[in-house]
């Protein structure tokens, strides 16, 4: 646990994921018209509506955490996951029909896709872990839920010794969005875990449907371009 005179210190900072979450909604709302227009500023317009009490509440570093404002975080992660899946079912449907988008608007709308899947799980992932940043970063490990992901950090303080001084256990690290980020974006790409493992029935399967809409999502834009190519 990060030991400080401060919370304003200890306390993970809010806009490294907020930064996320309004490039997930600009990629989401910047999608071809095709693509339900209605739901996706519907969407967008909720998304940023969510946002604002939470940076009310916590404007630059997570210190407080109430039990409506975790219910809206969380929501809010799921509300890009689930609108954003429904665009992947879309782009299926136009990739495996002919449609009416050429092929570099669909190849685009693709990377947006999946460009938003990546932050849309790395922020649920975020929220989820161990109660959450708050959480993670303001109670005593004994007191914290108990892990959904197992990082490095969390098994190295065996190591040899300049490995096992970024431990967990001998400087107090903890996860922060960008951990949960960058984790996200290996799932999508590797379609598997690679540095860090899910631990929880609930961790697997978002990590399964994540890994299973980039697959899919990258087959089928391969086929396409082999298509385009014949």
């Amino acid at each position: 646990m990060p030991q400080a005179d401060s919370l304003e210190v200890a306390a993970e900072h809010r806009w490294p994921a907020v930064i996320g979450l309004l490039i997930a909604l600009g990629l989401y709302a910047a999608l071809p018209s095709a693509f339900l227009p209605g739901l996706r500023y519907t969407v967008v317009a909720i998304g940023v509506v969510m946002l604002i009490p939470l940076l009310v509440l916590n404007p630059r570093r997570l210190q407080k955490e109430t039990r409506w404002s975790k219910k809206l975080a969380v929501a809010q992660a799921l509300l890009l996951v689930v609108a954003n899946t429904v665009a992947l079912v879309q782009l299926i449907i136009l990739l495996t029909t002919s449609g009416n988008m050429d092929g570099r608007t669909i190849l685009l709308a693709s990377l947006q896709i999946w460009v938003t899947n990546i932050i849309a799980f790395g922020l649920l992932f975020w929220e989820l872990d161990r109660g959450g940043p708050v959480t993670r970063w303001h109670a005593q490990r004994k007191d914290m839920p108990a892990a959904d992901f197992r990082f490095p950090q969390d098994e190295d303080d065996d190591a040899i010794d300049e490995v096992a001084a970024r431990s967990s256990r001998q400087t107090g690290w903890v996860a922060s969005f960008i951990d949960y980020a960058f984790f996200s974006l290996s799932n999508s790409m590797a379609f598997s875990p690679t540095d860090t493992m899910p631990l929880s029935a609930r961790a697997k399967a978002l990590m399964g449907l994540e890994a299973a809409g980039g697959f899919i999502l990258l087959a089928l834009v391969i086929a396409r371009a082999v298509s385009l190519l014949s």
